[in-house]
């Protein structure tokens, strides 16, 4: 069973009057800053307060007992509020993402604003969803030292051991786990992963027989791709092993078994004696750790030639927005994520990473943000996540569903306002103090527009 069913759901009318008053109370602190409340809220008995806005609900935000706000801000954290929306205290009808920038509301508030706000929360009676679901995806338990061997591929195996199947269900054709590059608005998925692909190869000058490596190569998209379209030898390295059975049969599949492999390897164990005319590595670099990115480029510059190019594609924090110890340690921010979805994954700014690439040995000869082009493809992914409810939580479970669909709403949020962003670098070895790049980013560009 998904849920546990309740048979004492509190229906006492004075219980009921005193949540709503306090419910009221506070969405009136909250928008107290005049801006029409654009959602509305449904309550457990069937109550509805409607939006303020003439165009209508944006979302409806609904509480399943009296005391939800209870135990969605006891203690007041990102935490808190996640594991209540995976427990059923609350649910999200219509666009998820409008309601993950509900934390913008949050900022700005004095301290007499939560003591506030916390008097009325602990006024709410201590009541429990109707259906809660209690069975399902825990929170990761990891053992070892941070970022070890063992410890990294326990992440990894945490992470996606979801299934295939269930990641198919809002990827795409391309089972591309990264952003897209939209020509326009209007391309579909496919076309902006395909195009992302494309963007790849041309920024690697990818030519016929060369050997290219890809560094967590997923499900093996781009190596199919480069090796159909550009003719080059390449190997992906894994360390999740139901992608690389996945990227195995696509490779099979596509004909291209002799042009094309994947390894289960830690980047640590690359062999500098089997050197690479071109290494590139997509949404792999989050999960490095802060420590650990000096080795990360001295192993990518071991096994790159001489005149060889590297693009290091991922995701970075904000050199003004990563949170401190007390923000860690009272809101918990972070802790969602490092629970339920990438344990020990680390966001370091894009300038940090940068100066480590150069110490070890590489030049920097483009860098180029993609932010815009991810909030948008996790809108894509969101939507066809939702489409997909019930077959999500048939191949895994309801808890599973709501952490990925909150997971990569909050995504799109944060990259819409520029709290996080992510970026390709191109980085060369050069060969005799000249590093060989002979086209210019318009070269890149141009087919692109």
């Amino acid at each position: 069973m998904d849920a546990t069913v309740r048979r004492d759901f509190p229906v006492d009318p004075t219980v009921q009057s005193r949540a709503v008053e306090s419910l009221r109370a506070i969405l009136s602190r909250l928008f107290r800053d005049g801006k029409a409340r654009d959602f509305a809220v449904r309550l457990w008995d069937g109550q509805v307060l409607p939006a303020e806005t003439d165009a209508g609900p944006r979302f409806t935000l609904v509480l399943t007992h009296p005391g939800a706000l209870r135990r969605m801000f006891v203690p007041p954290g990102e935490l808190t509020l996640a594991e209540s929306y995976l427990r059923g205290d609350f649910d999200i009808e219509g666009d998820m993402i409008a309601a993950m920038g509900l934390t913008t509301h949050f900022v700005g508030l004095t301290a007499r604003d939560w003591l506030y706000l916390a008097r009325q929360v602990m006024a709410l009676p201590a009541t429990r969803p109707p259906r809660e679901f209690v069975d399902g995806r825990r929170a990761a338990k990891l053992r070892g030292l941070r970022h070890s061997r063992e410890r990294d591929r326990a992440a990894v195996t945490y992470h996606y051991d979801v299934g295939n199947d269930f990641y198919s269900l809002f990827l795409g054709k391309w089972m591309a786990y990264s952003c897209a590059y939209f020509p326009t608005e209007a391309t579909d998925l496919d076309a902006a992963q395909e195009a992302k692909l494309e963007h790849i190869c041309r920024k690697l000058r990818l030519q016929p027989g060369e050997r290219l490596l890809d560094i967590g190569c997923g499900w093996g998209g781009l190596l199919v791709y480069a090796a159909q379209k550009y003719g080059v030898q390449a190997v992906g390295i894994n360390l999740s092993e139901p992608q690389v059975a996945y990227a195995r049969e696509w490779i099979d599949r596509a004909g291209v078994s002799d042009r094309a492999r994947v390894e289960i390897r830690d980047y640590r164990d690359l062999n500098p004696d089997e050197p690479f005319d071109k290494i590139v590595s997509v949404g792999m670099f989050e999960h490095v750790g802060r420590a650990k990115l000096p080795e990360y480029f001295e192993a990518a510059y071991r096994v790159l030639r001489p005149g060889g190019l590297f693009l290091n594609h991922g995701i970075a924090a904000q050199f003004s927005n990563s949170p401190g110890w007390i923000e860690r340690a009272l809101f918990q921010r972070g802790q969602f994520q490092q629970r339920y979805v990438f344990p020990d994954g680390e966001l370091v700014p894009v300038s940090e990473a940068l100066v480590v690439a150069e110490q070890a040995g590489f030049e920097v000869r483009d860098v180029e943000s993609l932010r815009e082009h991810y909030a948008h493809t996790l809108r894509h992914w969101v939507h066809n996540l939702e489409a997909h409810h019930e077959e999500a939580a048939r191949l895994t479970d309801e808890r599973t569903y709501r952490i990925w669909r909150m997971y990569m709403s909050a995504a799109a949020v944060g990259f819409d306002v520029g709290e996080t962003n992510v970026f390709q670098a191109l980085l060369s070895k050069s060969r005799h103090g000249k590093a060989e790049v002979p086209l210019t980013r318009a070269d890149i560009y141009r087919d692109h527009r």
